[in-house]
């Protein structure tokens, strides 16, 4: 079972992820008010999204996140696509990072220093398909059962992709993170990293504590990183050390920009954290981050900002 994470920090002891997907690609003139969200844009300008995986990589991000977070047979039934098209475009959405990581490691000057990017294939929670803002909730409903038998197809197809793991994305339960772990056992040769969504620097979004979250993944090694994103900056230092102090895995953090997200409308609302990452992200090396990046409303300079200010002090 190969873990590429651990590969990264052995060698260069900080792993840079990526930025926003979908608030990017509104930035750059898409419309996003769509259930499918970023995943829309596989169907409508692949072309678009594969740019935006590059200029990560040119920010210095060591991953790319695809374009499969909302990306559901469910959702694209919906708009009328059989479970073979569905399929393919989740396949797309691993493959136009993996065309883009590609095409900025064939460069050598772009190898200096740094490891090659790994690709994450993104797998949304239950509430990222509802598309109702329950990934910050988690007040599903649902069992155990129901959660793995909604996410098992999905993940049997991006387990089969290029990608080098599996990102288990703004998870806001622990019964759900239960289930994806359970769920992962199916593909013993897959690994992946479970991010939560939390609520404050204590809690993940349903009320569970980072320190019980962390103290149940610690048990499975094919997790192999866990921490927490779409989750206000702030908030991270304690949830940080909470995680640290359950787990010998490294924690990851890529928090959005600070603003609260509008289910209803679909826009983000309140003060951003722009201009600010650089500084925040050694906080958070401090506290016990390993892995850093960004998520909602931020770009590709965030990350920027982000890997000259660690490798300054790394």
């Amino acid at each position: 079972m190969f873990n590429p994470i651990v590969e990264i920090l052995q060698k260069h002891k900080l792993m840079i992820l990526d930025g926003a997907l979908a608030t990017e690609l509104e930035r750059r003139g898409r419309d996003l008010k769509d259930p499918l969200w970023s995943a829309k844009i596989l169907l409508e300008a692949p072309e678009l999204i594969k740019q935006v995986h590059l200029d990560y990589f040119k920010a210095g991000a060591d991953c790319a996140i695809s374009a499969s977070y909302q990306a559901t047979f469910e959702g694209f039934a919906r708009r009328g696509l059989s479970q073979t098209e569905a399929a393919d475009l989740m396949r797309l959405s691993v493959r136009l990072a993996v065309e883009a990581r590609d095409e900025f490691w064939a460069n050598p000057a772009n190898r200096a220093g740094r490891p090659k990017p790994v690709i994450a294939a993104s797998v949304g929670s239950y509430g990222a398909y509802l598309a109702d803002g329950a990934e910050y909730r988690g007040d599903y409903g649902l069992g155990e059962r129901e959660l793995r038998d909604f996410h098992r197809p999905r993940l049997a197809v991006l387990a089969e992709t290029e990608a080098d793991l599996i990102a288990f994305e703004t998870v806001p339960c622990l019964l759900e993170a239960q289930a994806m772990t359970h769920l992962l056992a199916e593909f013993p040769q897959t690994v992946a990293w479970m991010s939560f969504s939390a609520k404050d620097s204590a809690r993940i979004s349903h009320g569970e504590t980072m320190a019980q979250c962390a103290a149940w993944l610690d048990a499975y090694p094919q997790i192999v990183a866990l921490g927490v994103n779409c989750t206000r900056p702030q908030y991270l230092p304690g949830l940080i050390q909470a995680a640290k102090a359950n787990t010998s895995k490294p924690v990851l953090v890529y928090p959005n920009a600070g603003e609260d997200f509008d289910a209803q409308d679909k826009i983000w609302v309140g003060p951003a954290a722009h201009n600010h990452y650089g500084e925040l992200s050694l906080q958070w090396r401090n506290a016990g981050a390993e892995i850093i990046g960004g998520c909602c409303r931020t770009t590709p300079q965030d990350i920027a900002q982000i890997s000259e200010q660690l490798a300054m002090n790394n």
